[in-house]
């Protein structure tokens, strides 16, 4: 009788495991789920934040924060004008650490 319960208690332990790991697994963690915005005003832009591909997600999602109101949005990365605005501030984030280490030496 002790061994059929102690099989039982396996048998739920492992069923829960298995429930469990498929939670964290596929589309339900995206922060956006609809493809976003292709455009939005730059001067209303507080914030942006790239998030890649991950176990959880399985797409890059750009989140952009608005100045005025900190409404965030997802912004379509697909996107030409996406696209070219991220390339331009990684570039000039760039130029601003190689200007901050040649006045430092």
């Amino acid at each position: 009788m002790k061994g059929t319960w102690a099989v039982v208690l396996c048998s739920v332990l492992l069923l829960a495991a298995e429930i469990q790991g498929q939670l964290a697994y596929g589309h339900g963690r995206c922060s956006c789920t609809e493809k976003g915005s292709d455009f939005v005003q730059r001067k209303a832009l507080g914030k942006i934040e790239v998030i890649p591909k991950s176990s959880s997600c399985d797409h890059v999602e750009i989140i952009a924060t608005m100045k005025p109101t900190g409404e965030q949005r997802c912004l379509n990365p697909n996107s030409k004008w996406v696209q070219k605005m991220i390339t331009t501030l990684i570039k000039k984030m760039s130029s601003q650490s190689t200007h901050r280490e040649r006045r430092r030496a």
